[in-house]
């Protein structure tokens, strides 16, 4: 499963998404797709982000069972400890 969460982006790039994940919210994304898919789409996200932010969240064999990357919005950051991802706020 992956979810993307995005804010303040193109409308086109919203569009790019919907044509593989399920838009339940307005800029939320939830689907299963392939490993590849996942990353390809994250490329696609990180390319056209302009002045917005994203979040994107997927199931992996780890501790948490999952893990995030993110772009954009400097007050928060994904920090990886030991395994264990954790939210810093500034």
């Amino acid at each position: 499963m992956v979810v993307f969460i995005l804010e303040s982006v193109p409308a086109s790039l919203r569009g790019d998404l919907s044509r593989w994940l399920f838009e339940v919210k307005a800029g939320v994304f939830v689907g299963r797709v392939s490993a590849l898919v996942r990353e390809e789409l994250w490329a696609r996200v990180s390319s056209k982000i302009g002045n917005g932010s994203a979040l994107m969240i997927y199931s992996t064999n780890s501790e948490q069972g999952f893990w995030a990357r993110s772009i954009g919005d400097p007050s928060r950051q994904l920090v990886d400890i030991e395994g264990v991802l954790l939210v810093k706020t500034y």
